[in-house]
């Protein structure tokens, strides 16, 4: 069974999707009607911005966003997914590829909560940290030892754990985890604290534009992050992805989910290898793959 996977912020770089953008005119069309959905060319960003300009959440999203959905779409029928899931942002990509959101719906769901979680972060300085080399229970421990506001965010992969909150609390619980053992405890260079009670006010004003969004039922299982089981309902979708903005991203339990469900290979659509990074150290035998159009 094939397992198409989606990439989340953090896997931008220059130049994204340009060769998509010059290859096919299917690809031109959707980056065009981009521009006009966001107001914006955001193609121009994304093929000849600085990492600055690539950087701004509410245009690293859509960027990520446009360049997996639309090389999903190009790939046609040699895109035949047996199950998808996406890493926090990557849900979305995920589920318009599933046709459960439309093009055009997705892009704007994606661009208000690119816009929301800007402004959440903008309320109260917050942070994240990377800790590795901890089991997953220790570092869940630690978080709720901490009085300032400090909560595991994205599972990546085992010894790989994303916390997130105050920089207060960040702070005393790096400075915990590297004491309990932690082989590093790396301060990310992010806008906030995403996928943590911090995102409140976020989600909440994402919870409006996801409740008047028409969700279809996908034609394969999306595994959601918030519990990492595959969803087909159009309605748990819904809640499901609203939940995910103050939810940890349950990455490491979603590959080994899909890897129970009968899961033979991944193949990661959109730009990097992040995540065929991530499934290897879930499963070092499992074949990956980035997605690619034919030359």
């Amino acid at each position: 069974m094939k397992a198409y996977i989606f990439p989340g912020q953090g896997a931008q770089f220059v130049g994204m999707g340009k060769d998509l953008y010059e290859r096919s005119e299917k690809a031109r069309e959707l980056f065009e009607q981009a521009n006009t959905i966001l107001g914006f060319r955001i193609t121009d960003v994304m093929f000849n911005g600085t990492d600055e300009d690539l950087k701004q959440t509410k245009v690293t999203q859509p960027a990520i966003f446009l360049h997996s959905v639309i090389l999903a779409k190009v790939l046609g029928d040699d895109f035949k997914p047996d199950m998808v899931a996406g890493h926090s942002l990557g849900e979305f990509s995920a589920l318009v590829s599933a046709n459960a959101l439309s093009f055009e719906d997705g892009l704007r769901l994606v661009a208000a909560r690119a816009n929301a979680m800007q402004k959440a972060c903008e309320i109260q300085p917050s942070t994240m940290a990377a800790i590795l080399g901890l089991d997953d229970f220790t570092v869940e421990d630690i978080c709720q030892r901490i009085s300032d506001v400090v909560v595991p965010a994205n599972y990546n992969c085992p010894g790989q754990l994303v916390i997130s909150g105050s920089i207060a609390g960040v702070d005393k619980a790096c400075e915990l985890m590297t004491e309990a053992g932690a082989k590093r405890a790396i301060k990310l260079n992010v806008g906030g604290a995403f996928h943590s009670p911090l995102m409140e006010a976020a989600r909440v004003e994402l919870e409006h534009a996801i409740v008047h969004t028409t969700i279809n039922k996908p034609i394969c299982p999306v595994y959601q992050n918030i519990d990492a089981k595959p969803y087909t309902d159009p309605e748990q979708i819904k809640h499901n992805l609203n939940a995910q903005l103050t939810g940890a991203v349950r990455w490491t339990q979603t590959v080994m989910h899909m890897l129970e469900d009968g899961a033979t290979s991944f193949t990661e659509v959109g730009p990097g290898t992040v995540l065929q990074g991530l499934v290897k150290k879930v499963n070092r035998q499992i074949p990956t793959e980035s997605a690619e159009i034919a030359q």
